[in-house]
This record gives structure tokens, sequence and C-alpha cells, in this order.
């Protein structure tokens, strides 16, 4: 009897479900052709009837993380009001970043572990690549508008864009091996002691 395009889309979504089950399980460094088989329940030829290699599992993984950090449940309510556009959207799209509940937290061990992968591989490094640079434009976003409300310096908002995404990066990696020192509301603190050091240049919060 022959595949019909949905049946084929179905046993595509089971395999991106278990490709996310290993890498919550052992993370990047963990994720073979067997071991999604394995999780499953299927023979490796399933899986490579979808991903032929590792280096197309580990493609597809990635784009997995991205589906599940995009879907993530926001902090903030659906039925409260998004915040004002300047400093306040930074801030909170800043805190969507951070490890601060348990699920970020998962979140955020996963795409550590997947650097490794990525820069072992040149297109998947240009890949990382644009993911980075394409958060760089969502805080360059957020700068400028800052900017434009006097609540941050009138410096190049390139540049701010880059300090502010090296220090949150910084941040969720310091969170991550030292989640004793670092819980939540200190990262909360420190966060908002950066942000304040940033505005006070002109004369902002």
């Amino acid at each position: 009897m022959p595949r019909h395009k949905g049946d084929h889309d179905a046993r595509r979504r089971d395999v991106s479900a278990a490709v996310w089950r290993v890498l919550v399980a052992r993370g990047f460094g963990g994720l073979t052709l067997r071991a999604v088989a394995t999780e499953m329940g299927a023979t490796t030829g399933l899986i490579t009837h979808y991903f032929p290699s590792k280096k197309d599992l580990l493609a597809h993984a990635l784009t997995v993380l991205d589906e599940h950090r995009a879907t993530r449940p926001r902090r903030t309510a659906p039925e409260c009001p998004a915040p004002p556009e300047g400093l306040p959207a930074l801030r909170a799209a800043l805190m969507e970043t951070l490890p601060l509940t348990r699920e970020a937290v998962a979140d955020s061990r996963i795409w550590v572990s997947s650097w490794d992968a990525a820069l072992a591989d040149p297109s998947l490094t240009s890949g990382h690549g644009a993911r980075y640079a394409r958060s760089r434009e969502r805080i360059r976003h957020h700068v400028r508008a800052a900017q434009l409300r006097g609540e941050l310096p009138a410096s190049d908002p390139d540049e701010t864009a880059a300090v502010v995404q090296s220090f949150v990066l910084g941040l969720v990696v310091q969170a991550l091996f030292s989640a004793e020192e670092l819980p939540a509301a200190r990262q909360v603190r420190l966060l908002d002691g950066f942000l304040a050091t940033l505005a006070s240049a002109a004369g902002g919060p």
C-alpha cells in the first residue's frame, strides 16, 4: 500500500520528538542515529531514511532546538501587555535568554552542548553564526529604540548590541556551571545592574 505524504510527515514529527528527548537526556554529545532509533523503538535504517548521516541529524537537531526555543512559554503571560519599546522591551528579551526556569535551564544546557558539534563542521558553524547574528539584530532593534527614547546613550547600536549579547551569553554559561552561586534572582539582579550601567551615561533609570 503506497505511503501518503501525511504518513511521512507524521513519522518525521515522531523522529523530531525523539531527537528532542535524546537531546534533553544526553545533549548533543549523545545524539546519534542509534540513540534516536532506540528512543523510538525503531531501526537505525528508519532514521537514516530521514537523515542519511549524523551531520544531517545534527543539522535537524539544531532546527528542532530553534523551534522549541521559539515556542517555549514566555515569562510574560499572553494576556499581559507587552513591555513598552526601548529599555523595558530589551530587558524582557534578555530575560527570555537567561536560564531562569527549569525549562530554560534545559534549553540552555542543550544549546551550549551544541557548540562543540557546530564548531567541528563549517556548515554548522556558519548556521550558528547566522543565529547569533539574528539575535544581535533583535537586540540592536531594542537598543536603537531605547536610544531614541533617551534611555541609552547615542553610541553605535551595533557595538552596544554586541556588548549586550556578550554579557548575556557569558551570564548564561556561568549560571549553568555555577547554579548555586547564580540562582535566578541573582541573574536578574546582575542583568538589571548591567542595564543600569548602560543607561547611566544617558541619564536613564
